[in-house]
């Protein structure tokens, strides 16, 4: 296994932002890490990447302790922190240039760090100051440094943050195109990336885990539950929705569309309903438990 978490914890005062986690993740795994705001998602990663020790437990990265072999354990690690902090007086290319020169296992280096201009499509940017750039090229120059001296485990928290849709589409090719050969564990609050991205998901929730399975299974796990799509043409309250038979309850934006859920097919209960309340149903349709739903569910206690 690339990465293997026994029991990890971490203790900040009396506050435990991370509480007897053990998963393991090998090699070609795109791994979506998630949770809510404050699940010690973060704490993970810094531990995992050696910035700050546990508490108690354990890390090993392609064999290497965390602790005790933390030099072994940088060399096969790549980082892009959520706070993506770069030298924003430097240019792309002069940055590049010395983050490299930091790397030691790097033997090519001008060769490598064109390979990751192209790589990230810093082409057209690499002659500028980082400062200069919109969020989504510092996003990239994150990437290209996280990916310079050819880690074996890229750690990636919030990747795509300020992308636009072509840049993402971009990313999402390079990350599916990296993991054929590395391992890959990404943060994200962007269930639509997990989808795209990530073969498997864990989910943390106040610093447990409560979840880790492929996309599919943790669908499955949801469908006991039938959520029901509908829109009308007139607003309706959500008492009267929730008096439905079956319908354990009911959620909108506008009370136009609301999502109905529950533990039987209600499609003729709904109709009935439309025509003694004189409301006129513009769509109605069953849906599955998607990944979003999972992860409110597991997450709201």
């Amino acid at each position: 296994m690339s990465v293997v978490v026994s029991q990890l914890t971490k203790i900040f005062d009396e506050q435990k932002a991370v509480d007897h986690i053990s998963f393991e993740v090998k090699t070609g795994d795109v791994l979506g890490f998630l949770g809510p705001n404050g699940a010690g998602k973060s704490t993970t990663m810094k531990m995992i990447t050696c910035f700050i020790p546990p508490t108690s437990g354990s890390v090993t990265v392609c064999g290497y302790d965390t602790i005790s072999q933390q030099n072994e354990v940088k060399k096969k690690i790549g980082y892009l922190p959520e706070s993506n902090p770069l030298y924003y007086d430097m240019y792309v290319r002069e940055y590049l240039s010395f983050i490299a020169s930091l790397h030691t296992n790097i033997i090519k280096k001008k060769q490598r760090i064109a390979e990751m201009i192209h790589a990230t499509g810093l082409e057209r940017e690499k002659t500028k100051k980082i400062g200069a750039l919109s969020k989504g090229y510092k996003q990239r120059v994150g990437l290209a440094q996280a990916m310079l001296h050819n880690p074996d485990v890229l750690i990636m928290d919030e990747p795509t943050s300020g992308l636009d849709p072509n840049q993402l589409v971009e990313i999402r090719n390079l990350i599916k195109n990296l993991s054929k050969e590395k391992t890959i564990i990404l943060s994200t609050h962007i269930m639509q990336e997990v989808k795209a991205l990530c073969n498997r998901v864990i989910i943390i929730n106040k610093g447990k885990l409560v979840a880790d399975d492929d996309i599919e299974t943790l669908q499955q796990s949801g469908r006991q539950q039938i959520i029901t799509k509908v829109t009308f043409k007139e607003q309706v309250a959500e008492i009267a929705l929730t008096s439905l038979p079956h319908v354990d309850r009911a959620e909108s934006n506008n009370q136009l569309e609301w999502k109905l859920f529950s533990s039987h097919t209600i499609q003729e209960s709904v109709f009935r309903f439309a025509v003694e309340h004189n409301r006129t149903i513009i769509s109605l349709q069953q849906e599955t438990q998607d990944l979003e739903d999972v992860f409110r569910k597991l997450t709201q206690s």
